[in-house]
């Protein structure tokens, strides 16, 4: 166990269940593990590369990753960050289509590797975790479709406030200076993730930095004031 995190198979940890591990039967989890191999990942290593055939899923047990995507003109996108209890590759292992993002360790991993055809065979034999996982991909797909809803009446500045509050709520430690982002994203990847360019991107956490809201470093965010961001996008709920 890294840090003392909790384990991604048991119950708790989670704060709404949404993580495909914690959606299972004690007795299916402990199945669907035991036919996988444990594999560890370093900081900053690749576990998956966009346009390869698709040859495993991942399931995760400790830290955190990002998932990114380029398009033909060079854009990269972040997708999407996934820790423990998540599982990783399966859109690629169910549809024999080559994997559609990049998924990248934003520090040490520890998952449970599992052949896509014996995940196929382990679902074909497993009706209750089938419908678990469709109910995870049908949650995901609602949750992209509600962000691409709210992201287009935001401006840019709000659309980066929201998603430092989320970082804040969701990864965000707090230290003498203020919140630290337990996560380092590239400007680039914060640009990817708001739909703006990183020059854009650059200039608004310098307009930040100016008015004392965060501090920034190379891969680090603290925030110093979440009033601030709050106010920038009205307060709406994160």
């Amino acid at each position: 166990m890294l840090r003392g995190r909790t384990r991604a198979w048991d119950d708790d940890g989670f704060d709404d269940g949404v993580p495909f591990l914690a959606r299972l039967e004690h007795d299916d989890r402990a199945a669907l593990l035991a036919i996988g191999r444990p594999l560890h990942y370093q900081a900053r290593s690749v576990l998956m590369h966009q346009d390869e055939p698709s040859a495993h899923v991942l399931l995760l047990l400790h830290g955190w990753t990002k998932v990114t995507a380029i398009a033909v003109n060079g854009y990269e996108a972040l997708l999407a960050l996934r820790g423990p209890g998540d599982i990783i590759g399966e859109g690629a292992a169910l549809s024999g289509r080559h994997r559609s993002a990049t998924v990248t360790a934003l520090e040490p991993v520890e998952a449970i590797a599992i052949d896509e055809s014996r995940f196929t065979a382990f679902l074909s034999a497993s009706p209750r975790v089938a419908l678990r996982l469709l109910s995870l991909t049908t949650d995901r797909q609602r949750s992209t479709d509600r962000r691409r809803l709210e992201w287009a009446a935001l401006t840019v500045r709000e659309r980066l406030a929201v998603l430092l509050l989320e970082l804040v709520r969701t990864h965000g430690t707090r230290t003498a200076e203020g919140i630290e982002l337990t996560i380092g994203l590239s400007q680039q990847e914060f640009a990817g993730s708001v739909g703006s360019s990183r020059e854009a991107v650059a200039r608004l956490l310098r307009e930040l930095r100016d008015r004392q809201v965060v501090v920034t470093r190379r891969r680090r965010i603290v925030v110093l004031r979440p009033d601030v961001l709050l106010r920038i996008i009205g307060n709406r709920p994160i």
